[in-house]
C-alpha cells in the first residue's frame, strides 16, 4: 500500500528490537561495502519499501541523509503522497525535495518514460546536493519480479540475473540495501517504529 508508515508511536518488544536491528543491519552492511560514503540520498515514493529504507537510514551514525519524492502528476493523489513523505522527513530531520515531472507531449510507453525521467530527476537533485549514492527501496519480491519479468520476455540465462546491489550511472552510485530483505520485514519493521 502507497504511504504505509505509522502515524502513532508505540512501545516495543523483544521482536521490535529484532526487526529494527535487522533493518538497520542490512542498511549499514551495504554501506560497509562501499566505504566512505557520509552524504546519501533516498528515493521514497511514499510506498512501503522505500518508507522503511528512509526510516531505517535516518539517524544513521557517520552519514547525512537527504530524501526526494518524484511526482509524475499521473495519478490523482500523488501530491498528497508526496506531502505525506515531506511530513515524515521533518518528523525524522531529514531534509526532503519533491520533484515534479512535466512529461512533453505523447511520452509513448508512458511507464518507461516514468522510469527513465524519475531517474534523471532524481541523479539531478542527487548530483546538485553534493549526494554520493542513492539508496533504493528494491526489495527480495521485487527481484524475483524482475527474474519472472525478463524470463516471460524469454532472456537468456545473462538476462536472469536479476537486479544488482550497487550500480552505477548518471554519474552516480545506486544502491539496494534491501535485495535480500522480504517485503514482509519491511511491513513488520514500519509496523513496530
Amino acid at each position: 500500500p502507497r504511504a504505509y508508515f505509522r502515524q502513532d508511536e508505540g512501545g516495543g518488544s523483544v521482536s521490535d528490537a529484532g526487526a529494527r536491528l535487522a533493518m538497520r543491519a542490512a542498511v549499514s552492511a551495504c554501506l560497509a561495502r562501499h566505504p566512505g560514503l557520509t552524504r546519501l540520498g533516498v528515493a521514497v515514493s511514499g510506498g512501503g519499501d522505500s518508507v522503511a529504507l528512509l526510516v531505517a537510514l535516518a539517524g544513521l551514525p557517520g552519514v547525512v541523509v537527504e530524501a526526494a519524492t518524484v511526482d509524475h502528476g499521473l495519478r490523482d493523489g500523488a501530491r498528497a503522497e508526496a506531502d505525506a513523505v515531506a511530513g515524515l522527513c521533518a518528523r525524522l530531520g531529514v531534509v526532503h525535495r519533491r520533484l515534479d515531472w512535466r512529461r512533453d507531449g505523447d511520452a509513448g510507453n508512458l511507464q518507461a518514460a516514468a522510469r527513465r525521467a524519475r531517474r534523471v530527476l532524481i541523479a539531478g537533485w542527487a548530483r546538485e546536493r553534493g549526494l554520493q549514492a542513492v539508496l533504493l527501496g528494491h526489495t527480495l519480491d521485487d527481484q524475483a519480479e524482475t527474474v519472472l519479468m525478463r524470463l516471460a520476455r524469454g532472456s537468456g540465462v545473462d538476462g536472469l540475473s536479476g537486479m544488482a546491489e550497487a550500480t552505477e550511472g548518471e554519474g552516480l552510485l545506486w544502491l539496494r540495501p534491501f535485495l535480500s530483505t522480504p517485503r514482509a520485514a519491511l511491513r513488520e519493521f514500519l509496523r513496530v517504529q
